[in-house]
Parts: structure tokens; sequence; C-alpha cells
């Protein structure tokens, strides 16, 4: 792959140090790294890695026993990545912040669009990320794809907007009844096969479980960019059976 580092959107700040991260060269972080933070021999000398995959950013965690928290503040998200976990950088501006030892450090993130090409089908047949995910009808896709509209297109410049309900619904040309009864659908099979995040206790709908749908979805692959013409087609259908 050639690497072009004009096209990149991409860059980590740490201390006031924007270093910028490119398609194909994976940016380590820890003890003896890419970014290294500092000689803290309780922390990892690789710990964390910014790769792209799939046309997105992922942040995995490469270490044994150290976590991280990732907060996008502008949408209220906020995530532990353990040891071996990996997640979508999907939220433009991200704040990663860990401990080792007696140090908590925090590093920024700024993830854009990668420039590669989009994977071919072959390429997401089995393997454990796809593991576990249901199936989902059309119009629950279609329900899914429209939260993530604005994230799917986003260019890097910065994080995205996820609808509400009722924009979504406008979206999609549904009345907003038929929106959130697909969305609760989507929801109850995601919660049946123990997916965080969509139910609060007792029961009752978690008031972020959009959010988390999005960030589930992007992770396993359930949606794609590939899959957003499929919106303006079904607000052309649904527009042109209204005015017959």
């Amino acid at each position: 792959m050639t690497v072009r580092p004009e096209a990149s959107t991409t860059f980590v700040e740490y201390c006031g140090e924007r270093m910028p991260v490119l398609p194909g060269a994976p940016f380590y972080i820890g003890r003896e790294a890419t970014l290294t933070v500092d000689d803290n021999p309780y922390l990892h000398r690789r710990f964390l890695v910014l790769h792209d995959e799939n046309g997105m950013w992922w942040l995995t965690n490469l270490g044994t026993h150290l976590s991280a928290t990732v907060t996008a503040a502008d949408l209220g998200f906020t995530a532990t990545l353990g040891p071996g976990a990996r997640m979508p950088l999907v939220f433009g501006r991200t704040s990663i912040v860990f401990t080792a030892g007696p140090t908590t450090y925090e590093v920024q993130v700024q993830a854009g669009s990668p420039d590669v090409s989009a994977p071919t089908v072959e390429t997401l047949v089995g393997g454990d990320t796809t593991r576990g995910v249901p199936n989902f009808t059309e119009s629950q896709r279609l329900a899914i794809l429209v939260l993530a509209e604005a994230i799917l297109k986003r260019d890097g410049t910065g994080a995205s907007a996820i609808p509400s309900s009722a924009q979504a619904a406008a979206r999609l040309g549904w009345p907003l009844t038929k929106f959130n009864r697909k969305l609760d659908n989507v929801c109850d099979k995601l919660d049946m096969i123990g997916v965080s995040g969509m139910r609060a206790g007792g029961g009752k709908l978690a008031t972020n479980r959009r959010l988390r749908l999005v960030e589930y979805a992007l992770s396993t692959r359930v949606i794609s960019r590939e899959d957003l013409p499929l919106l303006d087609a079904e607000y052309a259908r649904n527009q042109a059976s209204d005015q017959q």
C-alpha cells in the first residue's frame, strides 16, 4: 500500500505534540513505541496500537493487565478497553486515559478516514468478530443504518452526531412509531445475546442505546458505507407511496 502523508486526517496528540497516523503503518503507544509516553516500568512497551482495517480506524489493547478508558465527550460516550480488546474509533475526537503504577496519562486521537480500498465480501466472511451477530430484517438494518449514516459519511473533520429517533424516522420517510418499533426489536435481539447497553436496570430501555447500537453495528460490520444508498432508496420509495 502506498502511503500518502498529505492524505492523512488522523493524528495523535500528547503533551502538546501532534503526530500523524498513516494507513498501513500501525501506531503504537507505550514505553518503547511509536509514541513513547514514559519510561514507566509499570507501562507495557507496546500497550495500545492504532491501526486501519476495513475502512475504519481501530484501537487495540495489546497489554496483559492494563485497561484504557476511551471517551468521546461530545457524544457522552465512555468505554473501557480491557487487555486483548479492540474497538473502532468512529467518533472523530477521542480521549484515551490509562494508568500505569502511580501515573495517569491522557492521549488525544483525531480519527479520520483511512485512504484504503473497501474490503471484498470474501474478506468479511467468518472469523470471531461477527460471531453471535443476530439476523436482522431489511427494515431493522435500515433502522441501524440511518443512525450510523453521519459517522459512515464522516470526513474526519470532527465528531458526528447520531440523529434523534424523530430525525431518523424522517430520513427514512417512516412514521416515528414505526422507527421506534424497529429500534426496540433490534435492541431486544442484541440484549438477548448479551450485548450491553441495550437496556438499563429493571428491564427499562437504556437512554444511550442508540449510541451503543451504532458502536456495536460498526464493530461487527453489520452495516458499512456500501449500504448507504439504501437510505435514499427507502426514502424515495416511501415518498412515492405517500403521493399515490
